[in-house]
Order: C-alpha cells, then sequence, then structure tokens
C-alpha cells in the first residue's frame, strides 16, 4: 500500500497541512487505518502534554489539541447524534434532527458530557501522554468499525466507504492498535480499553439502526467522540 490512502485519511480526519488533496477513494478502498489517524493525532497531543505538569492544564490542552486537530468535525457529529437522539416522533423526524444543521439543546448536551468526561478522566490518569494515545487510536478503531458494519441509511461519505470496506478490516484496524501494548500502561487497563473500544460503536450501531435506520457519518463521528471518553474512563478507573 503507498502512502496516497494514509494522506487522503489524514486530510479527511484532519487539518494539518498535507500538500495537495488525495483522492478521498483511495482512503475510502483502505477505512481500515483509521487508526493511523489515532496515532498521529494523539501522538501531537500526547507529546504537547508530555512537559505540562499541572494535570487540569495537560488535560484541558490535550482534549483541546485533539479538538483543534480533527477540526472538531467528530464533535459536529456528536453533536448532530445528540439531536436526533432527544428528537421528539417518530424515525423521520429522529433523522431530520440529526441530519439538521441547526444546533439544539440535545447537541450541547451531549458534547458537554462527552467532554467533561473526558477532560476529567484524562486530569486523573497517571499518565496524560500515555491515555491520551490510547484513547485516540481506541477512537478510531471505533470509526474503522462501524465504516464496515454501520448499514447506511442515506447516500452520503459513510455510505461510500461502507460499500468499499471488507468485512476483515475491523480485525486489520485491530492489529494496528497492537503497537498500544508498549506503552506503559498495565495489561488489565488495556484489556478494559479494549472493551470500550469494540462496545461502544456496537451500542451505537444498535441505537442508531433502532432510532435512524442504520448509521451516517455523523454517527461515526460521534463513536470518535464516545469512544474517547469512554477508553479515558476506562484508564481512570482502573488505573
Amino acid at each position: 500500500m503507498c502512502l496516497n490512502p494514509v494522506v487522503a485519511l489524514l486530510q479527511f480526519t484532519t487539518i494539518l497541512p498535507l500538500g495537495r488533496t488525495r483522492d478521498f477513494g483511495e482512503f475510502a478502498r483502505h477505512s481500515w487505518i483509521y487508526p493511523l489517524a489515532g496515532y498521529v493525532v494523539g501522538g501531537i497531543a500526547a507529546i504537547c502534554v508530555l512537559f505540562l505538569r499541572p494535570p487540569l492544564l495537560a488535560a484541558a490542552v490535550g482534549i483541546g489539541l485533539v479538538f483543534l486537530l480533527s477540526g472538531c468535525n467528530h464533535l459536529d457529529g456528536l453533536m448532530d447524534l445528540g439531536d436526533g437522539l432527544m428528537a421528539h416522533g417518530g424515525r423521520e423526524r429522529r433523522v431530520a434532527a440529526l441530519t439538521d444543521r441547526q444546533v439544539g439543546t440535545g447537541a450541547l448536551a451531549l458534547a458537554v458530557v462527552t467532554t467533561l468526561v473526558s477532560y476529567s478522566s484524562l486530569a486523573s490518569v497517571s499518565s496524560a501522554a500515555c491515555s491520551l494515545l490510547v484513547a485516540e487510536v481506541g477512537a478510531k478503531f471505533s470509526m474503522a468499525f462501524l465504516s464496515t458494519s454501520g448499514k447506511p441509511f442515506r447516500d452520503g461519505i459513510h455510505a461510500t466507504i461502507q460499500s468499499r470496506s471488507k468485512p476483515y478490516f475491523p480485525l486489520l484496524a485491530g492489529v494496528l492498535c497492537l503497537p498500544l501494548a508498549l506503552l506503559p500502561v498495565p495489561g488489565r487497563a488495556l484489556l478494559l480499553a479494549a472493551g470500550a473500544m469494540v462496545a461502544c460503536p456496537l451500542v451505537l450501531q444498535l441505537v442508531s439502526g433502532r432510532l435512524f435506520g442504520g448509521v451516517n457519518g455523523d454517527v461515526v463521528g460521534a463513536a470518535n467522540e464516545i469512544t474517547r471518553a469512554s477508553v479515558l474512563a476506562v484508564l481512570c478507573i482502573s488505573g
């Protein structure tokens, strides 16, 4: 595999200046490489917080950096999901709220709660840098998982990626997460984090299928934010 899929992935998931725009299809055919974006975004953020001693400041800078580097695109998906979850009525009303560009109270509530969980957990772990890297790679694994298994309910970016995915892509994405075992993080904590990485997209897939009839790009982006928060919470509790 040449570097074009990786560059296309980073152009899709980050605001990093990477030269000319690569063909999105290059990434869509290799969506199992999502965790590589986690290593890049999480790695940059981890290096920055490594030199910050006050834990509250390190947590704020770390979460802020992953938001900044991703252009808040996944956070936007989380907020759209919040509106969809809080909408009253049938499936059509919920889908309309999910895909509407306006920001409602459901969006604000889910974004605030998820960010607070991420921030407070990161501020309480023994190694903010390692935890941030694990959480960000795990968050991207959840996107790879949903990009393969999440049945789309409408045409869009997610439908394009899902149509080019293979059933074994989550397994390949999981292999990319294995280097995390080299970090100075207790094995039990990593196993629990791995469980959260799988459980979060599974739950989101079930909930989205029931409420919206499937998955779209907003739900995949929300999986990134929810999985990051869940992994950080697990690392905090198990540490």
